[in-house]
């Protein structure tokens, strides 16, 4: 074997086992931020959520209260307060006034949190471990949205996107190559590998009612002089001739790395060509490795 076909098989193998680690760690995401223990005032109350309201003035007013299906509930001294649609904020100062006004405290002072969220929801899809509708709970983002589905899968793409609702009630394609297509507005794509690498630029703002679709990596196919030949989601769109070996667990000792193939469909018809360790690949190559001749 050459001085060249060593180190490069040397380098398949170095890859190989890095890849090896990774794929045998779960899903890095960034950790989930904590909610802030007064939860955001914005948060808009609705059906089945549970409130907690705590009086630093009264303790027989403290006490937790579950929303009924019409916005209100029963809370001491004043009887039915619809809460519906209001701000936590608004709920501490709506209650606040009628105690005054009632006339049984001058200046009560009421903190309002929620210790259940039921009444909004978000969804999420795709190559998730637990897909499915999850409560939206204060100033939730989307770091936690995936942490609460278990995480992404290896399948994943690096790519997520999240659909708004459309108050217009249109439907909105999340796949459409451009947003601007069915509406920039309620459409936000995201790339989780900047994501993962800590840009919260990329850690969206969830509303009620929000989908999220984490992508499925399409697939490089890896034959010839492997360890491991198959198909591999590609992940990442710049991986090189090199990474993909990688995936595929390294080339053999009997692999001519200097006579690597990709088979690719270009405008419909099959292409062959060369390719060095150092070429991108495209979504559906197929890598062929010949073996050597000596």
């Amino acid at each position: 074997m050459s001085g060249k076909a060593s180190t490069l098989t040397t380098a398949c193998i170095l890859l190989a086992g890095a890849a090896v680690l990774f794929a045998q760690m779960p899903p890095q995401m960034p950790p989930p931020v904590q909610p802030p223990a007064a939860q955001s005032a914005n948060y808009v109350v609705g059906p089945q959520d549970v409130l907690i309201i705590t009086s630093y003035d009264q303790p027989d007013l403290t006490g937790k209260f579950t929303i009924d299906a019409d916005g209100s509930f029963t809370y001491p001294l004043i009887g039915r307060v619809t809460v519906g649609g209001m701000t936590l904020r608004q709920v501490e100062e709506m209650l606040e006034k009628v105690l005054v006004d009632q006339g049984f405290f001058r200046s009560p002072q009421l903190t309002v949190s929620v210790e259940q969220y039921r009444s909004q929801r978000i969804y999420i899809v795709g190559e998730v471990r637990t897909p499915g509708a999850y409560p939206l709970s204060g100033d939730m983002r989307l770091v936690e949205a995936l942490a609460l589905a278990g995480s992404t899968l290896p399948t994943a793409s690096g790519e997520a996107v999240v659909v708004h609702p459309s108050e217009q009630g249109i439907l909105v394609d999340p796949l459409a190559p451009d947003p601007t297509a069915s509406d920039s507005g309620n459409v936000v794509r995201v790339d989780l590998r900047l994501l993962e690498n800590g840009d919260l630029s990329q850690n969206v703002d969830l509303r009620s009612g929000d989908t999220i679709f984490v992508l499925r990596a399409e697939s490089v196919y890896v034959f010839g002089q492997v360890r491991n030949p198959g198909a591999y989601p590609l992940r990442d769109k710049q991986t090189t001739v090199l990474q993909a070996l990688s995936l595929a667990g390294g080339v053999t000792e009997r692999a001519s790395t200097g006579r690597i193939q990709i088979v690719r469909i270009v405008d419909g018809k099959k292409a062959e060509m060369r390719v060095e360790l150092t070429d991108f690949v495209l979504p559906r190559d197929t890598i062929i490795v010949p073996e050597r001749f000596f």
